[in-house]
This record gives C-alpha cells, structure tokens and sequence, in this order.
C-alpha cells in the first residue's frame, strides 16, 4: 500500500512537469530542452524565498514565507526562462534545440547562484504539504495521505486550466502554430510569439512542478533536473500512446496517466533483485527506448492500414 501511495504522489508531482513538456512537444513540436534547466530554477526559486528568513523584503513579497506564495514565484521564473528560451529562437533565428541548449545551460549557473549551495535543505519549515491551513482541514487520519491529496488537486486543477485555456482562441493558435504556423500567419498572427506564449507556459508549469518536489523531499539538489526532460517525456509518449483510442481521455488526462504509469514501471524495475539505485539512469534509458519503439511499431501499423 505504501508503495502505491508513493507511486501516486511522485507520479502526480512529475504530470505537472510532463503536462509541460506536452505543450512543446505535442502542441508546439519544439524539443525544448530548458526543462533540464528550468525544473530545478523553481526549486532554487523556492529554496532562496524559504531560507532567507531575515531578508525584510523576501518577508514582504512572501506574505512571511507562505508556501503558496512561494510557489507562484517558481512558477513565474520557469515563465521567464521559456521566455528567454523563445525569444532567442525566435527573434535571433537559433535553432530549436539549440536554444533550449543555450538557456539550459546558463540555468545551472544561475541556479546556483540563487540557491547559494548545491544543496539546501528545508526540513522543519512549514511548506504546501504541512502547515497551519493543511493541519486545519485535514483530519489526523487523511494526514497520512495529505501530500497525495494535495499533489493531486494541484495537478487537476492545472489540468483542468489548461484544457479551458487550449479551448481558447489564443489556445487554438497554439495548437495551429504547432502543425501548420503559415496558418497562423494568413490569420494575421505572429505565429513566433504564439510559439514564445507557449515555451511561457510550458516552462512555467515545469518550474512549479520542481518547486513542489523540492517541497515534497525536503531538499534542494543542483542535480535534480537532469533527466527531466526525458522523464516528462515517457509520461507524454506512454500516456498519449496508451490512451489515444479512448476518446473520452483528453490529452492532458493521458499525459497525467502515463506520468504515473511511468513511475509505476520504475518502481516495478528498481524492484527486480539485480537492480541497484545507480541503474535508475540506465532503466530509465531502456524504458524510454522501448516505449519509442513500440510507439514507432504502432505508427507503421496505422499507416499500413491506412
């Protein structure tokens, strides 16, 4: 039981992140590789706003240190580095991946200038899963449960705004521009800052989803946005893979299933009694191999039937 409930909770922590990557990889087709970058810029956005206790002016911007607060700060500089990210793809012509490369790059510097340390920890202060409010509405016995009750309203809640925002005029242009940016253009849009709105938004949530794991685990760890990129990007391949046929599961509701399947199929493997935890690199990449294959297999398949 234990080991489901972790599963649930790491699994809803990581759909935040995947449901960024959704935006630039499936709305957009941009492989954006800041997310390596801006995952851990919320955490460190995070670890600077809750340590800096007799900072006068982190108190105030803060509310004194509201986790809640905190947490739209992370989300708000995950904005900034997509922003940086499309503005050098867009206005100085690089090309996609490398201005994901650029911007992941300057990101570990900068990083570690705001967490101040490779490592912060934050145990004993009062974060999204344990302080005064959670501890007013929750009973004792949903106590054991609070950080998958709240990851999980998080998470829907976030879904559920992005599925009203993509049914917008503004979230149908970034879908066009996505397929078919000349589109965009005879509509009379900049189809270069629909792209820059959605590398905003995709990196916003990414940064969010960094600043609850490193509120979730209690520490800020330089390193833990290596791999985020391909981990959100199982969860979007084996969610939209899995799921595509059943036309009652909006994308968005996929994606937050294949995050949890994925950390399922991890789970499942670190189990395996010749597995230590350094081969979770080595999983992970083999994971990720076979669901490209099999995605691969099953496009193949639609257009031999086609």
């Amino acid at each position: 039981m234990d080991i489901l409930i972790g599963i649930l909770e790491q699994g809803m922590i990581y759909a935040i992140l995947a449901l960024g990557i959704y935006i630039t990889y499936k709305v957009l087709n941009f492989p954006d590789l800041t997310v390596d970058g801006s995952f851990p810029l919320g955490a460190a956005i995070t670890a600077l706003l809750m340590t800096n206790t007799n900072n006068q002016l982190i108190n105030i911007i803060t509310l004194n240190h509201n986790p809640y607060i905190i947490c739209i700060y992370a989300l708000i500089s995950g904005g900034i580095a997509g922003l940086i990210t499309g503005i050098i793809h867009v206005k100085f012509k690089v090309r996609d991946l490398l201005s994901g490369i650029i911007t992941m790059t300057g990101l570990y510097s900068i990083n570690l200038r705001i967490a101040g340390s490779a490592n912060v920890p934050i145990f004993n202060m009062e974060t999204i899963f344990s302080n005064k409010i959670i501890d007013n509405i929750l009973s004792e016995y949903l106590r054991r449960y609070e950080v998958l009750i709240i990851t999980f309203f998080i998470t829907i809640c976030i879904k559920i705004l992005l599925d009203l925002y993509l049914n917008t005029k503004s979230g149908y242009l970034l879908r066009a521009v996505g397929n078919n940016s000349v589109l965009v253009t005879t509509l009379a849009k900049d189809s270069g800052n629909v792209k820059i709105l959605g590398l905003v938004i995709a990196n916003a949530l990414v940064a969010l989803g960094g600043s609850i794991m490193m509120q979730q685990q209690g520490f800020f760890e330089i390193t833990m946005g290596t791999g985020a990129m391909v981990l959100g990007l199982a969860s979007v391949i084996i969610g939209t893979n899995l799921f595509r046929k059943i036309s009652f599961i909006k994308s968005t509701t996929a994606v937050i299933l294949g995050s949890v399947l994925y950390k399922a199929s991890m789970s499942i493997a670190m189990d395996i009694s010749f597995t230590r935890a350094s081969d979770m690199k080595l999983i992970t990449s083999i994971l990720f191999l076979i669901i490209l294959i099999i995605g691969q297999g099953k496009k193949k398949k639609v257009k031999l039937n086609a």
